[in-house]
């Protein structure tokens, strides 16, 4: 049809949506002396505690180069710490300690109101069928 624009590409709205969320979560972590990034890698060993910097890196979605100095960030603040892995002495895994635990748990109302508001306008079936999209999306392309 004459004069009618195709809609945006999904791969542009859906960096529309991670910049926003960045941004949100940037303003949100501010005061916590924390970045998005960091926040991300502390949820992240919230979830799968006891990692090593590669699989840290790749799960938190920063080089490998970065993370270094991310952890070190993190661990002169005191919300992580590193251990010899007792498998591979040679390795070391980073774990999140209780002042790390005690920083998410402080944010954790705002992150869950951030996440509420980005889906306000969804159903509940439509917000799951968001999430499962979004991981097949994720899952198609890893």
């Amino acid at each position: 049809m004459v004069g009618t624009k195709a809609p945006p590409s999904l791969l542009y709205m859906v960096k529309q949506v991670e910049l926003v969320v960045r941004s949100h979560l940037d303003e949100l972590v501010k005061p916590a002396g924390i970045t998005a990034l960091q926040y991300t890698s502390l949820t992240v060993l919230e979830r799968h505690d006891g990692l090593s910097a590669a699989q840290l890196a790749r799960d938190s979605f920063v080089t490998a180069q970065s993370i270094a100095d991310l952890v070190r960030s993190l661990e002169n603040r005191g919300l992580v710490r590193r251990e010899r892995n007792p498998r591979n002495r040679r390795e070391l895994l980073i774990l999140l300690t209780d002042e790390g635990r005690e920083l998410l748990a402080q944010v954790a109302d705002q992150v869950r109101d951030l996440e509420e508001r980005m889906i306000r306008d969804l159903t509940a079936h439509q917000a799951d069928q968001f999430r499962k999209a979004l991981s097949k999306a994720w899952h198609a392309l890893s």
